[in-house]
């Protein structure tokens, strides 16, 4: 069925309160998790609670369709890609129902997510334990599914071993409460008439099979292994009492947790919760010149019992240096290790771990394992812990279409044997003449292993296969587990028989029988997979097209390669509670198509399925970035680099060129000419913006929201102001001559700012000068007119390459206008300009970066400045935080001797340009705004001073809250002797 009918999709609409998708556009966005699956499903649903969730249980019975229930969709194993009903609870089913301190447990709602549980918990001196690097994301009922475990199962153990019960729906639409029962109560829950007791009589008449319990005992992974996932947990239910003497009681959540939502669909979770782990932590990074060596030394780190102990190779760490979030990260890397063993301690007393380090050392050092051995503290632990993170994301970065894949990456041995079972598995790789990225839990012996595979190339799809199959065989050797957390899901279902044996298979299958004899829930994932290398992403033999662009892509080998490099990870899928800017719409509305990934999804899809001669003309294109409000985070916040900022911008043009260029943006675009044309006059111009109804009618006509104030010009220009006033301002001691850009902002509407930049820098001993150039292009790149920002960009490398240099460097005051000489120029300008606007890129900084550097080189002395006490808060410009940092803006406003500065840990402000003033968006510029910015202003003292490098930063929170922000360059101004 393709399709849903008309008839029968009404019958939902009518019992389902929650949302219903059935356009092209969500079933794309939904057809792939972070596999390498990709399945259009036939319905994608969000249930508003759990009645919904039952009646959409009851529909599918009833048409003969399957459900798929999803929250993050991190999923590895093509868990919660499918052809049915997508049922994604990670919008509303996402309530912290009741936490009980004193017996240390939570209920939670499926979609809830782990960090904020935790952020919740920690007010009551508790936590959940097991935590996935997908953490700030990843929601509970996910981690249900695939019975997850995360760095610290040392510890903590699993998911499962948290789970005290689970309330859910059965196939039927019956509900059901699982949890620790007794023998009597397991066998009054035999005697039960109905789908729940047959349940109970199917799971006691196999599990008190004596042959099946032997076979289950001699084949399933061994016991010792903590991370084993493979099939249904089977194993563990046959140590219980009804089997198993003296053991611990029944519970049907032990079975539920790993089964990926093929059994039953949770509704709530009940968890079991631990006291927050000591306060005294310490990392110890040891840098080894081998795999090998980090093999072995994980054994001497075991036996100091660590908290976690982690694994990187060269491989994952060369990658992160191209990431600009993860390459600050990597502060403690000395040289080029060939391997990192992350390793943590957490105990009552720093004394007892620096003790614990120094022995550690010791050890490592008489084995001959790890030349460099730092210690990490405080606040640097948890960049090291995002460094370990963002290893799945960074990933994607290797260039070309050959990726590291997921396909033998959970595989999980006993420690011990761990040693052994990679050097079979190198001469496996050695076999096949591949490369291999090493990475993740080394310490509970799971290490996540990706072949570097081309999944676009027959040959490769076929390898694909066999090497999962061979690794399949080789993780038998050691009577491991095939998958240690990521689960079974479509890729590794079909070697379940070969890791357990057939017999204990059939029991497999027997009980999904028992549970959802119409193969509602999940189908083919664990039972009945499909072969594992079918339905995949990419088409094999497919080729990827090249298109004629304005930016060069050449670095990603293309446009669409630069797409591809979204592997649906989901960390744009974090909330305004986990911090960062990274996705300020998905933060404001929770919606998946405001995603990054879902831009990227769709981006991909139709540039490579498009049968139109303009591949960018699609409509489902630009609805989905049309909420993108083109902050940059994702450039660095993504661990892949996906820069759907310049993506947007470049299909924009392509858009354009197919169905005329917009009215409202190209008089965003030119706005710098109006002002131009404006500044003649600009008391007659601000007369005019001034007027109701003049400034009402052009609102109108433009699409402009009516609760937006129209900018104002400054009485003169910048340029106008520095021409008369230029001479005579010198100091007599010149230390520097700096160049100023004057931005098609600064110059025009914010000229005041600009006049006490030059005073500012005048009176610190530095000579101004404001050079020929042409606009920054923001604008046309804002709009998508980017063949324009092109040629002014070539104009302007042309004109000030010769200029600038690093004894007279370029300035700039708007960020996101002296910023595109660092990150738009090098991409935009004509192949013979490319190196000159890379060596231009290197000698252009924001006004903050350029005083904080002079102020650090003894320069600009504080002295210079006023005693008086003043308290100053700071929200940082996107792009500044994306492209450059926000620090050195805290720098030079510590400078004033008495100067309080605190940073507001805000994300974007929601104007984003225009983005704010038009009319369609003004709703969510504003959410974005209230999520922390606007809230912390208005909050502030009256006598507080709000300071916010961006031009329309400033005018979201001066129509935000009434108040008046100053850049930071006007509070310094004002803080001069």
């Amino acid at each position: 069925m393709d399709q849903l009918p008309a008839d029968i999709l009404h019958e939902l609409e009518e019992r389902f309160e929650g949302e219903i998708f059935h356009d092209r556009s969500s079933l794309l966005q939904y057809a792939t998790d972070a596999s390498a699956y990709r399945e259009e499903p036939i319905l994608v649903t969000r249930p508003k609670h759990s009645n919904d969730i039952r009646e959409l249980i009851l529909f599918a019975r009833k048409h003969k369709l399957s459900i798929i229930p999803r929250t993050a969709g991190t999923s590895l194993a093509g868990q919660v890609v499918g052809s049915g009903i997508i049922a994604d609870v990670s919008k509303h089913m996402t309530r912290i129902l009741e936490i009980n301190q004193e017996e240390q447990w939570v209920r939670v709602e499926p979609g809830v997510v782990l960090d904020e549980l935790n952020m919740e918990l920690e007010k009551h001196g508790l936590f959940f334990g097991p935590e996935t690097s997908t953490s700030n994301r990843c929601m509970m009922a996910g981690m249900v599914g695939n019975n997850a475990c995360g760095a610290h199962s040392l510890i903590y153990g699993s998911t499962r071993d948290h789970t005290l019960s689970i309330t859910a729906f059965l196939s039927d639409g019956s509900e059901v409460v699982f949890e620790s029962i007794d023998l009597k109560s397991f066998r009054e829950k035999c005697k039960l008439q109905s789908l729940e007791g047959e349940l109970f009589r199917n799971m006691n008449n196999i599990l008190s099979d004596p042959l099946n319990q032997a076979s289950i005992r001699a084949k399933y992974p061994d016991p010792a292994i903590k991370r084993r996932n493979t099939g249904y947990a089977i194993d563990l239910l046959l140590e219980t009492t009804p089997f198993t003497d003296g053991a611990e009681d029944f519970n049907f959540s032990k079975l539920i947790a790993g089964s990926e939502g093929t059994l039953a669909f949770i509704t709530e979770i009940k968890l079991n919760l631990v006291p927050l782990p000591p306060k005294e932590k310490v990392l110890i990074c040891i840098h080894c010149d081998s795999l090998k060596e980090a093999f072995h030394g994980n054994l001497i780190a075991l036996k100091y019992n660590p908290g976690a102990v982690e694994l990187m190779d060269d491989k994952i760490l060369e990658l992160t240096k191209g990431n600009l979030t993860q390459n600050r990260n990597r502060f403690f890397i000395q040289d080029d290790p060939k391997a990192l063993l992350i390793i943590e301690f957490a105990r009552d007393s720093m004394e007892e771990i620096l003790k614990i380090a120094a022995n550690l050392e010791r050890d490592m050092r008489q084995a001959g394992h790890g030349y460099h051995f730092p210690l990490i503290f405080g606040e640097d632990i948890p960049k090291v812990w995002a460094l370990r993170k963002s290893g799945l994301g960074v990933l994607s970065n290797m260039p070309g279409d050959a990726k590291p894949v997921s396909v033998i990456e959970d595989t999980a041995v006993k420690p011990e044997d761990l040693p052994a079972y990679m050097e079979d598995f190198s001469r496996l790789l050695e076999k096949y003449k591949l490369n291999c990225v090493y990475h993740a839990h080394i310490g509970s012996g799971e290490l996540h292993l990706r072949p570097v595979l081309n999944l676009k190339e027959a040959g490769d799809v076929e390898l694909f296969h066999l090497i999962a199959e061979e690794t399949a065989i080789l993780v038998n050797k050691y009577r491991g587990s095939l998958s240690g957390e990521h689960g079974d899901g479509r890729l590794r279902g079909s070697f379940i028989p070969k890791m357990i044996g057939n017999r204990n298979f059939e029991l497999l299958k027997e009980i999904k029988s028992c549970w959802d004899p119409d193969n509602i829930f999940n189908p083919e994932k664990i039972i009945n997979s499909p072969p594992m290398n079918s339905s995949l992403r990419y088409r094999p033999g497919q080729v990827s097209i090249d298109f004629q662009t304005s930016f060069d892509f050449s670095a990603d080998q293309g446009l669409l390669r630069a797409t591809e490099k979204c592997n649906g990870s989901g960390d744009c899928r974090k909330s305004v509670l986990m911090g960062g800017t990274m996705c300020p719409s998905y933060m404001a509305s929770h919606d998946e198509k405001n995603s990054t990934r879902a831009r990227a999804n769709i981006l991909r899809e139709f540039l490579t399925n498009s049968d139109k001669k303009n591949p960018f003309d699609h409509s489902e294109i630009y609805e989905v970035m049309d909420l993108c409000l083109s902050c940059k985070a994702c450039k660095s916040e993504c661990p892949s680099n996906v820069d759907i900022t310049k993506y947007k911008a470049e299909f924009l043009q392509h858009y354009y060129d197919a169905n005329g260029i917009p009215l409202r943006s190209r008089a965003i675009a030119y706005i710098g000419h109006f002002y131009r044309l404006g500044a003649m006059a600009p008391g007659l111009y601000n007369a005019f913006m001034r007027s109701k109804p003049i400034s009402g009618l052009l609102k109108k006509m433009l699409g402009f929201a009516p609760e937006r104030s129209i900018p104002l010009l400054y009485r003169t220009t910048l340029r106008r102001w520095a021409r008369d006033n230029g001479k005579g301002q010198k100091e007599k001691s010149i230390r520097k001559k700096v160049l100023l850009f004057a931005d098609e902002f600064t110059n025009y509407g914010d000229a005041e700012i600009g006049i006490k930049a030059i005073k500012l820098l005048n009176a610190l001993g530095y000579d101004v000068e404001i050079p020929a150039h042409k606009f920054s292009g923001r604008t046309f790149l804002s709009k998508g007119l980017v063949r324009k920002a092109a040629r002014l960009a070539n104009a302007n490398v042309s004109k000030l390459s010769a200029l600038v240099s690093a004894t007279s460097p370029l300035i700039g005051i708007e960020p996101s206008g002296i910023l595109t000489f660092r990150d738009e120029y090098p991409e935009l300008v004509d192949p013979e300009l490319k190196l000159a606007a890379t060596d231009l890129a290197k000698n252009c900084f924001t006004i903050d970066e350029f005083i904080a550097t002079e102020h650090k080189k003894g320069n600009i002395k504080r002295e210079q400045f006023t005693n008086e006490s003043k308290k100053v808060i700071v929200h940082g410009h996107c792009y500044q935080k994306a492209l450059s940092s926000v620090e050195p803006t805290l720098v030079i406003l510590n400078i004033p001797q008495n100067y309080s500065v605190d940073e507001i840990k805000s994300g974007c402000c929601g104007m984003a340009g225009s983005f704010g003033y038009e009319k369609e968006h003004y709703d969510l510029s504003m959410k974005v705004g209230e999520l922390v910015l606007l809230p912390a202003v208005r909050n502030a003292d009256p006598n507080v001073i709000v300071a916010a490098p961006g031009s329309s930063c400033r005018n979201q929170i001066k129509d935000g809250t009434g108040r008046i922000a100053l850049h930071p360059i006007e509070v310094l101004y004002m803080a001069l002797k």
